[in-house]
């Protein structure tokens, strides 16, 4: 039997649509004080398939009970495409589900997205990546209206394929529920008076992926409390949304007041005002993202470092760096005799890369200058 199995799953294919799909009774019928039995053929089979078991069962256990499943047809589906075994053993371990999907599905689901993507290489390279973006909804139709409704508002191609591989839930939310956010979403760029609220919308999307798979009330919170907390001009308000200020407005409410309510008290009791506060969200927003407790502590770095709190507000970057690589570029410079009030603090602020190479140029420049004096 099994073997009959291995060659029937090693035969290439063109189409699964016309693939059997068998129902396997369980060995027993459990009692009701009994936990539902797995169905040992489909393990058995998912086994000679490589699949992991204590994954799958981990994962999504119930699918492990199933009397009527696809694996051998997904199996040949895939193979069709261009995924190996050891791809789709891996896909069927991490999203078990998968193989409830009949090959009618399939066959229209992959249709669909390759209407955003270039290959079939490319869609397997991302279900090895994400199984779930691929199979998580088994709505096709609604897949199908929201490309379509997306499409409307002048989504790019580009948006689309980062949606279906970041967001995946965007398309399995109702066009309904999409279309709430995207008039969200235009009723904020209304209320600041701005001129283009499909573009604002779009440029919103563009900058926050994650933004369909939040409330509008989440959203909408947000939007109202950093424009009356920081006092924002309708001008400022449409540039800080439309910028880095988009990537936070899926945050927790409670956490996006918290970490601005202490990242204030914190530039206070370093001398700063409302205005460099103000100045430095509107520099640097993502600065809300960092915990307040890991934030004071990379400020305190900072000062105990030689820097002063202005030189933060206006290059609040730095502040994207972990504890370690603040300290040891701190130490690096100071080894070098840097001066950050004759030569800023733009250096700290650069990739792994740039850095040392600008550790080398300062090493170079301090060799010739010792050199100099000595032949003085």
């Amino acid at each position: 039997m099994f073997q009959r199995q291995i060659l029937h799953f090693l035969r290439p294919v063109c189409r699964c649509a016309s693939l059997p799909v068998t129902s396997r009774p369980c060995s027993s019928k459990p009692s009701n004080h009994d936990p539902p039995l797995e169905n040992e053929s489909l393990l058995e089979n998912l086994s000679v398939m490589g699949v992991d078991l204590p994954s799958a069962r981990k994962r999504q256990p119930g699918v492990l009970r199933k009397l009527l499943t696809n694996e051998q047809g997904l199996a040949l589906f895939l193979k069709s495409k261009g995924a190996d075994q050891e791809t789709i053993a891996s896909i069927i371990s991490r999203f078990p589900r998968s193989i409830t999907r009949s090959c009618e599905h399939l066959e229209e689901r992959w249709r669909l997205w390759r209407n955003v993507f270039k290959s079939d290489a490319e869609v397997v390279g991302i279900l090895s990546r994400s199984p779930e973006s691929f199979f998580r909804s088994s709505d096709n139709k609604n897949l199908e209206e929201n490309i379509a409704f997306l499409m409307t508002l002048g989504i790019t191609g580009k948006d689309l394929h980062r949606l279906l591989t970041t967001a995946p839930r965007t398309f399995s939310n109702s066009v309904a529920l999409n279309r709430n956010m995207v008039e969200l979403l235009k009723s904020v760029c209304l209320s600041f008076d701005g001129k283009d609220p499909e573009r604002f919308a779009r440029t919103v999307i563009s900058r926050n992926l994650y933004v369909f798979i939040r409330s509008t009330n989440r959203i909408r919170a947000n939007v109202e409390f950093l424009s009356s907390s920081l006092r924002l001009s309708n001008a400022e308000a449409l540039g800080l949304f439309q910028s880095h200020g988009a990537q936070i407005l899926d945050v927790s409410h409670e956490s996006l007041k918290k970490n601005f309510q202490s990242l204030r008290t914190k530039l206070g009791s370093l001398g700063c005002g409302a205005e460099d506060f103000k100045r430095m969200i509107l520099n640097y927003s993502l600065v809300l993202f960092v915990s307040s407790e890991r934030l004071n502590e990379k400020l305190d770095c900072l000062m105990d470092g030689g820097i002063l709190a202005q030189q933060v507000v206006h290059k609040p970057k730095v502040l994207d760096f972990s504890i370690g690589c603040i300290r040891q570029r701190l130490q690096d410079l100071h080894g070098l005799g840097y001066d950050f009030q004759k030569s800023g603090i733009a250096v700290l602020d650069t990739s792994k890369k740039r850095f040392h190479a600008k550790l080398e140029r300062l090493s170079s420049a301090e060799n010739e200058d010792f050199n100099t004096n000595r032949s003085v």
